[in-house]
């Protein structure tokens, strides 16, 4: 004999697996990476008590103002995110949710992930100083740059590793600062050649420019549209593509001429 089931019991025997499935969901860690603004530090200067730049074998100047590197901070790859951490970033616009595999390496540890950005960070460094004498003309067999900015990784800071030498030495070729005594952040990969690249986070990095005193901001050309979504109101935002371009834009921006913009 065969026993009908009532309409509302039938949908409560139905929801019962869709609810469980949601449950687990909400509690099972999702392939996901959450990032937000991170530190800045201004090249000029000192980070953590050691200057950043340091030259050997030409004449230092005094600079003025200040040019801020900016990154982001991100959950490691070996991080649980949840369903609940992803709805509340998604929303957002200090934080940014993106594919694991985007942001890592498929089926690399935080230590190794840790390394490689290293190993980046110290390219990054050197392509910084040859584009640098490069611009200045200076002999790199004379002089020595050492750079120094414990415990960030990455290649991003090249733009402004390389502005920083170039303020240092040469300033804006007319005895005073590059920056004009300006706050100016940036951000940018950089080859030997002067070439400027994209990175990757421009939004949030914005924020943390913004945050930390910045009203200009360098940005690669290809990711304006990213830092113009979330860049705080009143930043000035200069699409760069090479190191000669962003020291012209400087130096425009300081005599009143007129600057490009995102």
């Amino acid at each position: 004999m065969l026993s009908r089931l009532t309409r509302p019991r039938a949908l409560a025997l139905c929801a019962l697996p869709v609810a469980a499935l949601l449950a687990t969901a909400a509690f099972a860690p999702l392939p996901y990476v959450i990032a937000q603004p991170g530190d800045t530090a201004d090249v000029l200067g000192e980070h953590r008590g050691t200057p950043v730049i340091t030259i050997t074998g030409a004449p230092v100047r005094e600079t003025d103002g200040a040019l801020r590197m900016t990154t982001i901070v991100a959950t490691g790859p070996d991080a649980d995110i949840g369903l609940g951490e992803v709805y509340d970033s998604w929303f957002r616009t200090d934080r940014s949710v993106l594919p694991r595999d985007s942001v890592y390496p498929s089926g690399k540890s935080t230590e190794q992930v840790k390394k490689r950005n290293i190993a980046d960070m110290e390219k990054s460094q050197s392509e910084a100083t040859r584009a640098a004498l490069g611009y200045l003309g200076e002999d790199p067999a004379k002089v020595k740059v050492e750079l120094t900015l414990a415990d960030i990784g990455g290649p991003s800071a090249g733009l402004l590793f390389a502005l920083g030498i170039v303020d240092k030495i040469g300033g804006n070729g007319s005895g005073g600062d590059l920056t004009g005594g300006r706050d100016i952040a940036g951000t940018g990969t950089i080859t030997a050649d002067g070439k400027v690249g994209a990175v990757g986070g421009v939004g949030l990095k914005t924020q943390a420019a913004g945050r930390d005193g910045a009203t200009v901001f360098l940005v690669p050309e290809g990711e304006c549209s990213d830092a113009k979504s979330t860049a705080p109101k009143g930043m000035r935002l200069i699409p760069v593509t090479t190191l000669q371009g962003a020291v012209n834009s400087l130096k425009a921006l300081d005599s009143g001429r007129k600057v490009p913009s995102c």
